[in-house]
């Protein structure tokens, strides 16, 4: 590939890795060929086949997600927003798992919508968690996203028959075949012909599989040099159901059970002991957390649209956790998370100093590249992936651009992405996706939503309808 430089930009996120962090240089230049960065910094003097005017521009590196659920998620746009049951401590996870069911044939629908939207906000790798489904590796591998597969298995799966009690269905033959496929399929990815793709070991919940497969999968993962992932203290639901189990917290359990560690991302882990909504006698969770090395995989809108937050970010990063962050639902806007991360973190601390957009914008590149086992990703220097953002300063969101990582998290978030690269191919121009068709998606994907709310009652517990399980926000008159 030819060398591509964009020259004399007005502001440019580079990596300082003798500080461990994130810098501002002013007036410099970025130069990729192939897959990778050659130059970051002022004069660069060598070939270049491409030149693209700096002005009004900041080059960041890529996001990096690592959490999201690209495969069901969109469907339930208009749904989730306000759903949440009271009697299950404001979650509607359970409730809507049991009653809503996408057909496998639509999930590639629903993953090019949310590919689109991840592009579009600079994200250029994603951790994706999703069931394994047709057409995931054509699709995943068409976007030009750098993807971290994680099909997802368990021993056992949420079923529900009434309004309050969370009950499970066990077939552990069926964890076991499922965590087989999984590791196949991985291999599959890491096969692929883009050099994109690879994987994660994702056994799905603490409280839906058994502690062999837990551990079992931990194993595979080191054996093959992945990293791990799984869903952790993510409701009070599961909080009490691990402690009537185990008499222990999730974290205490998996801690028992060594799966915590450097190579472990735990999806959400907000329910720890400390936790003011579960009253536990201890305080060791964040302790264990941050000995073990692990990454937080820190999704705030899906809690918060239930009144749930960690508390507190800050307080994580004090005590010495690696935090990531994901997407989780709809929308898949990383930057919409980082303002999310930033003002719930400091109403959780009652402090504005706990956490700034320095922190968050480090848990979206390098934090998430640490979970990933990944030291070429998520930052701009010489020797990392060509993952680049363009951000448009011109754009109305962005002015002043006293500092534009500010205006970006702040106000203008993917409205002034302008231009994304993933491994040195333009993904995103002028705000357009390239490799899919979004629009096209987006119809399809009303289609299929329609299709799974006239299922609904076919799967509810008690037979009601989607609207009676979420209403609209109006009467229709």
């Amino acid at each position: 590939m030819p060398t591509t430089v964009i020259r004399n930009a007005d502001w440019v996120v580079t990596w300082d890795a003798g500080e461990g962090r994130h810098v501002y240089q002013r007036g410099a230049d970025v130069a990729f060929a192939d897959d990778g960065i050659v130059h970051v910094g002022p004069g660069y003097t060598g070939e270049a086949q491409e030149t693209i005017d700096g002005r009004d521009v900041m080059v960041m590196p890529g996001l990096v997600n690592v959490h999201a659920h690209p495969f069901v998620e969109p469907f339930y746009r208009g749904i989730r927003e306000e759903h949440g049951v009271p009697e299950m401590h404001m979650t509607g996870l359970y409730e809507r798992g049991q009653a809503y069911r996408a057909d496998p044939n639509d999930m590639a629908t629903a993953a090019e919508v949310a590919y689109c939207e991840l592009l579009l906000s600079g994200v250029t790798t994603l951790a994706d968690v999703s069931a394994v489904y047709p057409g995931w590796l054509d699709i995943v591998a068409r976007s030009g996203l750098r993807a971290v597969l994680a099909p997802g298995f368990a021993s056992s799966r949420w079923y529900m028959d009434n309004q309050h009690q969370l009950k499970f269905a066990w077939d552990e033959a069926a964890g076991r075949k499922g965590m087989d496929a999984a590791l196949a399929y991985i291999g599959e990815a890491e096969a692929h012909p883009s050099g994109r793709l690879s994987g994660m070991v994702c056994p799905m919940q603490i409280d839906t599989c058994t502690p062999d497969l837990l551990t079992d999968a931990f194993a595979a993962a080191k054996e093959r040099g992945l990293p791990y992932s799984t869903h952790l203290s993510q409701s009070a639901v599961e909080f009490q159901l691990m402690v009537d189990r185990h008499g222990k917290t999730p974290m205490q359990y998996a801690d028992d059970l060594g799966i915590l560690d450097p190579i472990t991302t735990l999806a959400h882990a907000i329910f720890i002991d400390q936790h003011s909504w579960v009253v536990w006698h201890s305080r060791d969770d964040l302790r264990l957390l941050a000995e073990s090395g692990s990454t937080v995989a820190h999704c705030p809108t899906p809690f918060v649209r239930y009144g749930h937050v960690l508390e507190s970010f800050g307080g994580y990063l004090k005590a010495g956790v690696n935090m990531g962050l994901g997407t989780d639902t709809a929308p898949h806007n990383l930057i919409e998370e980082m303002r999310y991360a930033i003002i719930l973190g400091r109403v959780a601390a009652r402090d504005i100093r706990s956490v700034g957009a320095a922190e968050v914008f480090h848990a979206g590149t390098v934090g998430g590249a640490k979970a990933l086992l990944r030291e070429d990703i998520g930052r701009l220097a010489p020797g990392a992936k060509a993952d680049l953002v363009l951000v448009d300063l011109s754009s109305e969101w962005m002015r002043p651009a006293r500092d534009p990582l500010r205006s970006l998290i702040y106000t203008a978030a993917d409205r002034a992405v302008r231009d994304v690269y993933v491994d040195g191919e333009q993904v995103v121009k002028d705000r357009k996706v390239l490799t899919l068709d979004h629009t096209d998606a987006l119809g399809r994907l009303a289609d299929a939503q329609a299709r799974i709310e006239a299922d609904v009652p076919n799967h509810d517990y008690a037979g009601r309808t989607s609207l009676e399980i979420a209403p609209l926000s109006l009467p229709v008159v």
